[in-house]
């Protein structure tokens, strides 16, 4: 019998704060999350990890389609990232609901008949912040990917705002044969961060047109 496949997506939607009322629930032609909604599932998305979401502190909103999850600053701070999920109304008895997490890291389990998936929304400091910002960044994330026992699956999915080259050579553990460019610092400290957790760079494994490799 064939194992379901399960789409994932990411998507930096740059806000879902609502354009005319502070209350999400109480907006219409505003609420960023009713038009998400449409175009994932059009998309037959199943789950999406959400980036620059701006929405304040922890929630979470039903929509006709999709159930989701958000994190961020608290209402009284500047909110410029945020990260969430955007999971299919269908595969809500199946995942525990995101608990904790950072407004640049969010985490969703998942249980399915291969066990236990893990996936992680990220969004990751730009290339002209600060080096501790970055640090910090990454110290967060390695502290998180620790957690995950060495049985269960894990994909991180989001904005990394890296560019990780095409030097397979240097990096065989963790890149493919498909990346493009040359690597900047963030691409530098996330394919560390591959090589150290037994991660790789996914996209760089399969053959693509060379605009499809970057956005």
């Amino acid at each position: 019998m064939k194992t379901p496949t399960l789409r994932l997506a990411t998507w930096n939607v740059q806000t879902m704060c609502p354009g005319f009322n502070n209350d999400i629930e109480q907006n219409n032609d505003a609420r960023k999350t009713a038009v998400i909604d449409k175009e994932l599932s059009r998309l037959n998305v199943d789950i999406a990890c959400l980036q620059e979401t701006r929405l304040a502190d922890s929630g979470s909103i039903k929509e006709a389609n999709y159930i989701f999850f958000w994190t961020g600053l608290s209402q009284d701070d500047p909110r410029q990232h945020g990260v969430g999920f955007a999971v299919k109304n269908s595969l809500a008895s199946t995942i525990e609901p995101p608990t904790g997490g950072t407004e640049r890291i969010l985490t969703l389990r998942l249980s399915t008949t291969v066990g236990f998936i893990n996936i992680f929304s990220i969004y990751a400091p730009t290339l002209c912040s600060t080096s501790e910002t970055k640090g910090q960044f990454y110290e967060e994330l390695d502290e998180m990917i620790s957690r995950i026992p060495n049985t269960e699956r894990l994909y991180l999915l989001g904005d990394f705002n890296a560019r990780e080259g095409a030097d397979y050579n240097t990096w065989p553990s963790c890149l493919g044969h498909q990346g493009t460019g040359k690597m900047n610092n963030n691409g530098q400290r996330l394919l560390e961060l591959c090589c150290h957790r037994g991660l790789c760079v996914t996209n760089t494994y399969f053959k693509g047109k060379e605009r499809h490799k970057v956005s």
